[in-house]
């Protein structure tokens, strides 16, 4: 009910489901009931957690996540968002789960990784700060938007029980985006991330932890590109740490 008096408000599907914590296909679901055939047609649940919402998801939500974070989202995405992790759930399987759900269950299984605070770096006299001042800071200057600037990475994570490798990557305000794999990424891993980030217009990406010199195809495709830049950081640089 409460989704439905939000959205009758002006609030939109993103920001009635931040504000109740149902997924964007719950609230969407809700809506289009109600317009249809009022209030009357309006699904109600019960109150309490939802299947999902536990801080430990059971068994069977945890392998959906990783089989999804394993196959990789839609062409058009670098990775998967909490948000995209939460509509895929509701949209595929029918289950409910919050972006703030996900994003515990990441730090649970050691997948949360902090964006680097690379502004800070401009005011610094060292081998990092001079780094920033000399390869990102003048392009980042020419990408103003947020959703222009990127930063990411390869690592393997330690897992108890499975080999995860995992590419992550921020965009706006921090946001993280993952893909997952049972082995070091190939070349054909990065550039369908690096591609899904270059179909949204003029984009860097910082990027640590591969050194794409190496990858005749890597490097084929960036000296194509004249609307992506990638910079990345040197491996003694200490940016990453």
């Amino acid at each position: 009910m409460l989704a439905v008096k939000l959205r009758l408000d002006g609030l939109t599907v993103a920001a009635v489901s931040q504000r109740t914590g149902l997924s964007a296909p719950t609230v969407s679901a809700a809506w289009k009931a109600f317009r249809e055939g009022g209030w009357a047609a309006v699904p109600v649940r019960p109150r309490g957690r939802l299947k999902g919402q536990a801080n430990v998801l059971d068994a069977t939500v945890q392998q959906l996540l990783w089989d999804a974070l394993y196959a990789g989202p839609a062409a058009d995405q670098p990775g998967w968002s909490s948000a995209s992790l939460a509509a895929y759930l509701g949209d595929e399987h029918g289950i409910e789960l919050t972006q703030r759900a996900i994003e515990h269950w990441w730090e649970s299984e050691g997948l949360k990784h902090e964006p680097w605070p690379l502004d800070a770096l401009a005011k610094q006299r060292s081998q990092r700060g001079r780094w920033y001042g000399q390869s990102v800071a003048p392009l980042f200057a020419k990408l103003k938007q947020a959703e222009q600037r990127w930063q990411g990475g390869v690592r393997k994570v330690v897992h108890p029980h499975r080999l995860v490798y995992q590419l992550y990557l921020h965009g706006p305000r921090g946001r993280l985006w993952m893909r997952c794999y049972q082995h070091p990424p190939m070349a054909s891993d990065y550039l369908t991330a690096m591609r899904a980030l270059s179909s949204k217009g003029p984009v860097a990406l910082v990027f640590h932890g591969a050194w794409f010199s190496a990858s005749p195809e890597v490097t084929a495709w960036l000296a194509q590109q004249t609307m992506f830049w990638l910079v990345q950081v040197p491996a003694d640089s200490g940016v990453a740490s």
